[in-house]
């Protein structure tokens, strides 16, 4: 193991859902010449896991063991294990969501965000989790959002971005049922929503991000006749963050304003709901798209895929979103701390 250069950002690599594929991709990751040239990982979970998903992934690692009390910017090298010792992996069922599961995706990445709040580390990512199963650990477990602003103890606004390239999709409402999203809407909301997104694109190096808004309704309600949530909420929030110097349009049909940004019209796309965004990013790119949560002091970030049950332990995971998830992580970070010492 080389010697770290002290300019990488630190990055907290969580283990995800023992049960799925993410003990694989995370030994995998660990593997990345590409990765520890641009970042030192910090790996946290359980020696045992990490170890069987490097089997299964058919790789050899050479990571260090280190205390859990160690600071990472200490380490001297460009990987090392961070070993918690809570989870034998023969307890685990491969492919079934548990509550032993959960809990130790669950403690994986609370050690993480505490390293990055601490200031020991510059950035987050971790591999896919399994709600369920952090909701069999946790009962109270909303999202990763939620999860993440209490232990990170964030007092503003936060939300969940996917990128896919270049492209970005950013969202009002997000993990809420279908019926309520109308409700959720204001101009309020939404401006606020277009300002986490201008702010969040220029950390990831945009120079003055162009940003789409979705409609809510069919044909972006049709000029009132099919709901006037776009003229009544969404347009005056667009106009708001167009007088900030926002470079904000619409709002667009949603079945088509997605093409639009693909074909290269704009960088980001603001969708109103969940799926409204999701859907078309998955359809473009599931092995290369990126989940960023954004609003955070430090960047937080994991493949947008899932666990996938019905393929672990079979060594063909692709490391493709995984592998995004950590570069874009590197860069933010990486660029933030040149902002700081410029500062």
């Amino acid at each position: 193991m080389k010697l770290h250069s002290p300019g990488k950002p630190v990055i907290a690599l969580a283990m995800g859902d023992p049960a799925g594929i993410s003990p694989e991709l995370t030994a995998k990751l660990a593997c990345l010449d590409e990765i520890l040239s641009r970042a030192r990982l910090i790996v946290i979970g359980d020696r045992r896991v990490f170890n069987e998903g490097a089997r299964v992934a058919g790789v050899t690692t050479n990571l260090p063991n280190v205390a859990p009390s160690v600071d990472p910017r200490t380490i001297g090298s460009d990987a090392a294990f961070m070993d918690l010792g809570h989870l034998d992996p023969v307890t685990i069922e491969r492919g079934v969501a548990s509550q032993a599961g959960g809990a130790f995706a669950l403690e994986n990445y609370r050690r993480a965000l505490t390293l990055a709040r601490d200031g020991q580390a510059d950035a987050v990512c971790f591999t896919p989790f399994n709600k369920k199963a952090m909701r069999l650990a946790r009962a109270e477990y909303d999202d990763e959002i939620a999860f993440s602003t209490e232990v990170a103890g964030l007092k503003t606004p936060a939300s969940e971005f996917n990128v896919l390239d270049r492209l970005w999709n950013a969202r009002v409402t997000s993990h809420i049922a279908l019926k309520d999203v109308a409700s959720r809407l204001s101009v309020e909301r939404i401006h606020r929503a277009l300002k986490l997104t201008d702010a969040c694109m220029r950390q990831a190096g945009f120079a003055e991000p162009r940003i789409a808004v979705a409609g809510l309704n069919p044909h972006a309600g049709d000029g009132g006749n099919f709901g006037r949530e776009e003229i009544d909420v969404i347009e005056p929030a667009v106009m708001a963050g167009r007088a900030e110097g926002i470079a904000a349009e619409g709002p667009f049909p949603a079945d088509t304003v997605f093409l639009r940004a693909k074909n290269g019209a704009f960088d980001a796309v603001l969708t109103m709901y969940h799926d409204q965004g999701q859907i078309a990013m998955k359809l473009m790119g599931l092995d290369r798209g990126v989940t960023m949560l954004g609003g955070f002091p430090f960047p937080i970030c994991t493949p947008a895929h899932g666990t996938a049950y019905d393929i672990a332990g079979q060594g063909v995971a692709s490391v493709g979103a995984s592998r995004a998830a950590l570069l874009l992580a590197a860069e933010m970070a990486g660029a933030a701390g040149l902002r700081n010492r410029a500062a």
